[in-house]
């Protein structure tokens, strides 16, 4: 079994256009037919404001698959730690057996989560935007712009955090590492009146985003909610949407955005809904006019982990990295 760890894994494995289209591919398979995709598995630690999900699938014709683990222990900023953590197991397909660990804390879900971002800012946002907005101001916040800049040009960006310092602190390392124009804004209608494609990164439990503040060309991207208790727009938001994209549908009504619109009434299960994977495939056509309001609900699906778990360990055994360990050494005498 070879073992990997985050430093290895940050040095080879970044945001960047590779990263990107083996996850907009893993999308395009998944829309074909071509995963075995389970539902997430998941353990609510709320005294902590906690949660830890299991995601996996397997892509065909692939030799190995992905179980991820992941936490997101949303009061760890006060701790001064990450809000999110975690490791992944690639398995043979071939013969069940552990071909490999990847120790990444985390890290490789920014990534992949933040390529999904950009692969539905690629079809649903307007070719040329001149504000980008930010909602939340922790790592994913700061992976989603890294990303989004890698398919469109960002030259002028408003961020909005309930911490008003890490706002503060959001802009000045984001001007500094992109070299454009950041400003904290004080609240979320702010944000969404003045940008062209906003991005939500919050945990939140309530919406940030209302119906009233859409207006014609904008695009949201709204990765925050991946639990059924979790809500960043309001359901009207989906109802006012000329284009509604999800992840996957089926995982959408059951923890994302879409949950709450469907408990609401705004939409129904016959309402007009696209996979993003039906658009990388070609099959649907994202925006076709800077008048569109477009939404992408994204809430992180086992093939992007699979997808980028294998890229991973690619890029790891191209250049002879992590630690070999027989499994005969890993047996405990008594």
């Amino acid at each position: 079994m070879l073992i990997f760890t985050e430093k290895e894994l940050k040095q080879y494995v970044q945001i960047n256009q590779d990263a990107i289209k083996v996850v907009e591919d893993a999308f395009t398979k998944l829309s074909s037919n071509e995963v075995i995709m389970p539902p997430i598995m998941r353990v609510d630690i709320e005294e902590q404001n906690g949660e830890v999900d299991v995601k996996s699938a397997y892509i065909k014709d692939k030799e190995m698959f992905a179980i991820k683990i992941s936490s997101g222990f949303f009061n760890n900023y006060q701790l001064g730690l990450p809000s999110g953590n975690g490791m992944m197991i690639l398995i043979s397909t071939q013969t069940g057996v552990p071909e490999a660990i990847l120790l990444d804390n985390g890290y490789l879900t920014e990534v992949r989560t933040a390529a999904a971002g950009a692969v539905a800012a690629k079809y649903l946002s307007k070719e040329s935007i001149e504000t980008v907005g930010v909602i939340g101001a922790g790592s994913q916040a700061r992976f989603q712009l890294r990303s989004l800049s890698l398919v469109r040009n960002v030259s002028k960006v408003l961020v909005y955090a309930r911490s008003a310092e890490r706002a503060q602190a959001f802009a000045a390392e984001m001007a500094a590492e992109l070299g454009v124009e950041i400003t904290a804004v004080p609240d979320a209608e702010t944000v969404v009146k003045n940008s062209d494609t906003v991005i939500t990164t919050t945990p939140t439990k309530e919406p940030l985003i209302k119906a009233d503040w859409l207006h014609p060309g904008l695009h949201i991207t709204a990765m925050g909610s991946d639990a059924e208790h979790k809500q960043e727009l309001e359901a009207e938001v989906l109802a006012k949407a000329d284009l509604l994209v999800c992840d996957t549908k089926a995982q959408c009504a059951r923890l994302g955005e879409l949950h709450h619109a469907l408990a609401r009434g705004v939409l129904t299960e016959n309402s007009q809904i696209i996979e993003l994977g039906e658009l990388t495939s070609l099959q649907v056509e994202g925006r076709t006019s800077d008048e569109q309001i477009t939404v992408c609900d994204l809430t992180g699906t086992g093939v992007q982990d699979t997808a980028i778990a294998l890229f991973g360990y690619q890029e790891m055994k191209k250049r002879n990295l992590g630690l070999n360990i027989e499994g005969s050494n890993l047996l405990i005498k008594n």
